[in-house]
């Protein structure tokens, strides 16, 4: 079976990944292509909340979307190594939900795994969530791992 394995460079889809580690039989996954999704001329930059490059501080030094795209896709491949199936990477342009779908599409695959909630309540609300249509729309299973739930304090 093949999986994908979406990534936007937060702790969030490192959780899923690592989720997916947790129960799946590798002997039972043939391939994995983690993949990234570059929103042309988006107003919210890829995040990059993975990897250990010092971001700068002005914008006009930032990380371009593509390398950021570039760093998360290496730390999420790294967790899998040595896990058992083939690794592939993929950076892909265009709306997240569609392209991670017409990946899901062309390599067959099996499951599709996905974060919840990893960009914030605005940018969900503004563009609508991604894990939403994916779920909805995708050719296979998918797997939406949500973050945990915070403790709720009781009042003293």
């Amino acid at each position: 079976m093949h999986v994908i394995v979406a990534t936007d460079g937060s702790k969030q889809s490192l959780l899923a990944a690592q989720h997916l580690m947790a129960f799946a039989d590798p002997a039972r996954i043939s391939d994995v292509t983690v993949v990234a999704v570059i929103r042309p001329l988006a107003a919210v930059a890829f995040a990059d909340e993975l990897s250990d490059v010092d971001h700068p501080q002005t914008t006009s030094e930032a990380l371009s979307f593509r390398q950021a795209a570039t760093n998360a896709l290496a730390v999420i491949a790294a967790e899998f190594e040595g896990w058992g199936p083939t690794v592939h990477q993929q950076i892909l342009s265009g709306s997240p939900a569609n392209e991670i779908i017409k990946a899901a599409e062309a390599a067959d695959a099996g499951l599709v795994v996905v974060a919840a909630g990893s960009r914030g309540l605005s940018e969900t609300v503004l563009l609508g969530s991604t894990a939403q249509r994916v779920q909805h729309y995708a050719p296979c299973p998918v797997l939406v791992v949500r973050p945990a739930p915070r403790k709720r304090r009781r009042p003293s």
